[in-house]
């Protein structure tokens, strides 16, 4: 299995589209080198801010295949395998290990809500049949089930390969009784850019990013700075880009930083049904909040 345990910004990439609608993998290559360039330590496709719930089963499998052969090796690749459904979650997580991905991101599964008996054999099961790094996602904003801390301990002790988890309850005490008890090689990552840096000040390890997107040399100088234990230096940038971490969910996730990707010229302001672009009120507020940060000239 290859070695790795993520430590840092990892950003959830936007999946650009053009306007007929259609993945734009030329954007993809161009959106992959900036992050980059611009120092994150690795990227994740098809997961929430990728559109994953609207990308078809082919169209997964070529962004996965098109960002392990842009990418390189130059940063560690994560691919969005997780489903509600076991058997396509692993049959997915197959072809991200055989295709090159360093590292799988397993969404709980949602809408079917199993218990906790049912989410510990759901990963299990997986981690049991594959040879690569698996990432919890907990996001019970959006499954409607929450992991619990007890079932992603032990999770994390029984499964060697399930190497950290990407923690979007908000909740600081799961969080906290997680860092505190699971093995120390298991990293605890920030699935809420506005909560990365109290994680990481409480042992959290990182975040996987939204704000990236467009900000992936400030915020993951912000990261760097906080494992550094740099923390009044890490605070002023978090103050800095507190605001567009906010508006990044004025509305869901992916509409307000799709947006702002394509004030930068990254994408398309192409959404998906059942998604629609913004109103013209939150599309000054974050094109404002965008020169403010000195982000958008």
């Amino acid at each position: 299995m290859k070695k790795f345990t993520p430590v840092g910004t990892f950003t959830a990439l936007i999946t650009p589209f053009n306007r007929k609608g259609e993945v734009d993998f030329k954007a993809l290559r161009k959106l992959i080198d900036f992050q980059i360039e611009n120092g994150v330590d690795g990227i994740v496709v098809c997961a929430t801010t990728g559109e994953s719930a609207t990308l078809s089963l082919k169209e997964k499998q070529a962004i996965i295949v098109e960002s392990v052969e842009h990418t390189n090796g130059r940063v560690p690749v994560i691919a969005g395998t997780g489903t509600n459904e076991t058997e396509l979650s692993l049959n997915m997580t197959i072809f991200a290990m055989e295709h090159g991905a360093d590292a799988c991101l397993l969404v709980a599964p949602y809408y079917n809500k199993p218990n906790q008996s049912g989410l510990y054999e759901h990963f299990r099961l997986i981690a049991t049949n594959v040879d690569i790094p698996l990432i919890l996602y907990n996001v019970p904003g959006r499954t409607g089930v929450n992991i619990s801390a007890q079932t992603q301990i032990r999770l994390a002790q029984d499964c060697p390969n399930i190497v950290a988890t990407k923690e979007a309850s908000g909740n600081l005490d799961q969080i906290m009784k997680i860092i505190q008890n699971a093995p120390s090689t298991f990293s605890v990552l920030s699935g809420d850019d506005s909560l990365t840096l109290p994680i990481i000040a409480l042992g959290g390890k990182g975040v996987i990013s939204v704000i990236s997107n467009y900000a992936p040399k400030q915020f993951s100088e912000m990261v760097r700075l906080a494992l550094q234990n740099k923390i009044e230096k890490a605070r002023e940038i978090h103050y800095n880009l507190l605001e567009l971490m906010e508006l990044n969910f004025i509305e869901p996730n992916p509409i307000p930083v799709k947006y702002a990707m394509s004030l930068l010229g990254f994408t398309k302001e192409v959404y998906r049904l059942p998604l629609l672009p913004l109103e013209n009120e939150a599309k000054k507020k974050i094109k404002e909040s965008l020169k403010k940060a000195k982000i958008l000239e």
